[in-house]
């Protein structure tokens, strides 16, 4: 299956799981994952939330934000990939001045 992101349209999500601003993304989803691309515009943020269920795995196609999990943060930029495990928490945020554009897998496990 090819998921074209060029021909879907994006939604605005407001205050995404208690996030600052706004999360837009293009979305596919069925009953096992969740496949996005996602962006976030300077200064929002993708609310701090635990992964009861499944595990994500989020690839930064372009800029730069904050990583906040359980076991502190760290910094993302173009080319790093953040896995969040089963049972962990995390929270991105978009600190910088330019759209953070990332690539996300939520797969049920």
């Amino acid at each position: 299956m090819v998921i074209d992101f060029t021909k879907m349209e994006e939604k605005c999500l407001p205050n995404f799981k208690g996030g600052e601003k706004e999360y837009n993304a293009k979305m596919f989803d069925d009953e096992h994952n969740k496949i996005m691309r996602g962006r976030l515009i300077p200064g929002a943020s993708i609310g701090f939330h635990t992964h009861t269920d499944n595990c994500e795995v989020i690839y930064v196609i372009e800029g730069r934000g904050t990583m906040i999990n359980d076991d502190g943060q760290d910094e993302v930029t173009a080319g790093k990939c953040y896995y969040c495990p089963k049972g962990q928490g995390h929270s991105l945020v978009n600190d910088s001045d330019a759209d953070l554009i990332f690539f996300a897998v939520v797969a049920n496990v």
